[in-house]
C-alpha cells in the first residue's frame, strides 16, 4: 500500500468531534480543532513531525492532549512558528497586501466549509425512512 493510500485510509477513519472534548471546551471548538488537524495532516509544506502528529490524533492512535504535550511535536510547532514569523518579517508591503487578500479569500472558503459542517453536525437525525413508524400503542 502506498503512503498516500495509507493516509487516505487513516483520514476516512477519522475521529469525531466528541473525541476531542477532553481538550476542547465546546463542540464548536472541537469542530475547529479537528479541521485544523486535518489541514496540518494534509499540508505538504509542513515537516513530517507535524503531519504525523495530526494524523495520529485524527486516527485515534494518539490522544490530542498527549500529542500537544509531546516535546517532539511542540518543538516542531515552535520551529514552524519561527519560520512563519521570519517569512512575514521579510515580506515587502506589496507582498503583505497580497497575503492579506489571499487570506481573506481563504478565510471566506473556510467559513463556508465550517457552516456546511455545522449544518451537517446539527441536522436532526431521522429514521431510515424505510417503514420507520412510531410505535403503535
Amino acid at each position: 500500500m502506498t503512503a498516500d493510500r495509507e493516509i487516505q485510509d487513516e483520514i476516512q477513519d477519522e475521529i469525531q468531534d466528541e473525541e476531542l472534548m477532553g481538550i476542547a471546551q465546546d463542540p464548536e471548538q472541537a469542530l475547529r480543532l479537528r479541521r485544523s488537524l486535518r489541514t496540518i495532516a494534509d499540508a505538504t509544506t509542513l515537516g513530517p513531525d507535524l503531519r504525523d502528529m495530526a494524523r495520529s490524533v485524527l486516527s485515534g492512535r494518539v490522544d490530542a492532549k498527549d500529542a500537544f504535550q509531546d516535546p517532539c511535536y511542540t518543538e516542531a510547532v515552535f520551529q514552524r512558528m519561527h519560520e512563519i514569523r521570519r517569512a512575514a518579517d521579510d515580506q515587502t508591503y506589496a507582498e503583505r497586501q497580497q497575503s492579506k487578500a489571499r487570506f481573506t479569500e481563504w478565510d471566506a472558503r473556510q467559513q463556508a466549509e465550517l457552516d456546511r459542517e455545522r449544518a451537517e453536525r446539527d441536522a436532526p437525525v431521522h429514521g431510515s425512512g424505510r417503514g420507520a413508524r412510531p410505535a403503535q400503542r
